[in-house]
């Protein structure tokens, strides 16, 4: 998981070095419990729950947790729209986990995407990935 390129600028490690101490590590933490989680027993952990239904089960609450930070945010209630927030990324977490990805991995393309123009990244892009027809 992002590893790959150890000490490069833009890497995992690199990476380490810039956040602020903790985020990182609590992220990665969290990533390690819904690993665990994963194959455990349905009746008591929340996670093997939701991923024993199935990719679809987990886009759906994707789904769900996105738009209850947007009501949040458009509610302006500030811990609201942080407390869906974090439902959101934890969300998003599980389904990178049923991908063999993990919050290295997006840490990795925002350090990547850091400087760039979201216009000019946005056209990059475009160009690189092929049109469906």
């Amino acid at each position: 998981m992002g590893d790959d390129r150890r000490g490069e600028e833009g890497s995992v490690a690199h990476l380490r070095e810039k956040m602020k101490p903790g985020l990182y590590q609590a992220l990665e933490r969290i990533a390690a419990v819904i690993d665990e989680r994963r194959g455990g027993d349905p009746e008591k952990s929340y996670v093997a729950r939701l991923t024993s239904k199935g990719e679809d089960a987990v886009l759906k609450k994707i789904g769900e947790e996105a738009t209850e930070t947007v009501l949040a945010a458009k509610g302006g209630d500030r811990l609201q729209l942080v407390r869906e927030t974090a439902d959101l990324w934890f969300h998003c977490m599980i389904v990178l986990a049923q991908h063999g990805l993990g919050p290295s991995d997006v840490l990795a393309e925002l350090h990547r995407r850091e400087g760039i123009s979201g216009i000019d990244e946005k056209a990059a892009r475009r160009r690189t990935v092929p049109r469906k027809e």
